[in-house]
């Protein structure tokens, strides 16, 4: 198995995250430093940072998060994190992808670097889907510019689904799929049009979404639904 592969196998990082590790002389390989695609076999001894590392059998959970919580293992601001949410002794999980303090939703939690990657990596563009409240009335028409590419931070998103699913004086609700995650990307796209969203919720991911978990709950993956996410 080749070296970024393993690790990432090993719950240490992404395969890419990996590969820095590698490049920088962190991880050896029976005593020795390993290179970009050293391939590692049964009985290797592997060390990053120090500290051995083997094959484990991967987590996988889903949770639906809470405004207040940041999608991090640690927060140097002392902010509470995703990981504050999980039970004790769960092990080296890592959120996948981000939702910002004041959002909530669907986050998959893993020790799988390898699907981490995939989810969030554009290039794979894995669609994902959020409910948008924004104050006031909104016209399917107005939603024309997000849909079709919208300048935020110098670039033009991608093409995207967007479609009301209710609207009156007060307020505008919205289903927003996109297949990228920039930074507070949703609440700068809806900006860019003249509205401040007010409620924002990542609701699926693919087709997978939170199946009643109550805001703060968590549960494990299914084998069907980790097999879905792979196939992404």
């Amino acid at each position: 198995m080749r070296i970024n592969k393993f690790l990432a196998a090993c719950g240490v990082a992404s395969r890419r995250e990996c590969d820095k590790l590698i490049s920088d002389g962190k991880v050896t390989v029976n005593s020795k430093v390993a290179s970009v695609g050293h391939e590692v076999f049964e009985g290797d001894e592997v060390f990053v940072c120090g500290k051995k590392v083997s094959l484990q059998k991967n987590e996988y959970y889903i949770l639906n998060k809470p405004k207040g919580y940041i999608c991090a293992v640690t927060d140097d601001r002392g902010r509470k994190t995703v990981l504050d949410l999980m039970p004790a002794g769960v092990g080296r999980i890592y959120p996948v992808g981000r939702l910002d303090y004041d959002s909530e939703g669907l986050i998959i939690l893993t020790t799988d670097g390898e699907l981490a990657q995939k989810l969030t990596h554009p290039s794979h563009e894995v669609p994902k889907t959020y409910l948008v409240k924004v104050e006031g009335t909104l016209t399917e028409a107005a939603l024309n510019p997000i849909r079709s590419g919208i300048e935020i931070d110098g670039s033009v998103t991608k093409k995207c689904k967007a479609h009301i699913v209710e609207t009156n004086k007060s307020y505008t609700k919205i289903h927003i799929t996109i297949t990228e995650g920039k930074n507070r990307e949703v609440r700068k796209m809806f900006a860019a049009i003249g509205k401040e969203v007010v409620f924002l919720k990542r609701i699926k991911i693919g087709e997978l979404g939170l199946r009643g978990l109550d805001r703060g709950a968590y549960r494990k993956l299914t084998r069907e639904e980790i097999d879905y996410l792979q196939s992404l």
